[in-house]
């Protein structure tokens, strides 16, 4: 079981990034806030889930230990599998995930492409009694307030996943005229927010 990896970054773009770690890239599925967070030669340590399945062994990596453990309870769920769960942790934070489930707001999950009503309502049974909320905002990871145009990196983050210019523009927009100043500024947050925004018109979104 690989649960950890350290190395420099080789490649970081969409929802991925690749560790090089003793001479060995390891392609690794992330959130695209954590993509978007890594910087390509500098080093990064990534807590991290490994797959296994007949015909592959995937990876998934996350900056924090607390949404490695959310991840490894959210594909436990029926119905729920590894991408989806990567996308349940795209579009929520782990104390947001908890403050839903406590609140028993299954309308939280299913805002999340790929997570129909059945689905959602399950992972908020399923998870209740195994996240626990701290009452408080969560923080937003180190180095994630950036200079420069915030709005311009999470532009090129959703369109670099497959969004259209256009839709990705006033999503961002309107996104950023609800958010608060800390949001505002994080590139993370931002992400998340709009990602969350765009969830139930996903598949529409790209089509155009």
């Amino acid at each position: 079981m690989i649960s950890s990896l350290r190395g420099r970054v080789l490649q970081a773009a969409g929802g991925s990034v690749v560790l090089e770690v003793g001479g060995v890239g390891f392609f690794v599925n992330t959130t695209p806030a954590l993509a978007l967070a890594s910087r390509e030669g500098e080093e990064a340590a990534l807590h991290t889930s490994l797959i296994v399945r007949e015909d592959a062994l995937t990876l998934f990596g996350f900056a924090g230990r607390d949404e490695l453990e959310v991840f490894e309870i959210l594909i436990g769920v029926t119905g729920v599998g590894p991408k989806s769960a990567l996308g349940v942790l795209s579009a929520l934070s782990p104390e947001q995930i908890a403050q839903a489930v406590e609140r028993e707001d299954d309308a939280a999950f299913r805002k999340v492409s790929g997570i129909g009503p059945k689905t959602a309502k399950l992972i908020v049974v399923s998870l209740a009694g195994k996240v626990r909320s701290t009452g408080r905002t969560a923080a937003a990871p180190a180095g994630a307030v950036v200079t420069g145009s915030v709005a311009d990196s999470v532009l090129a983050a959703l369109t670099g996943l497959g969004w259209t210019e256009r839709v990705a523009s006033d999503a961002v927009e309107e996104t950023m005229a609800a958010a608060s100043d800390a949001d505002a500024a994080s590139v993370p947050a931002l992400l998340r927010l709009t990602l969350a925004r765009l969830g139930p018109a996903q598949q529409s979104g790209r089509s155009r």
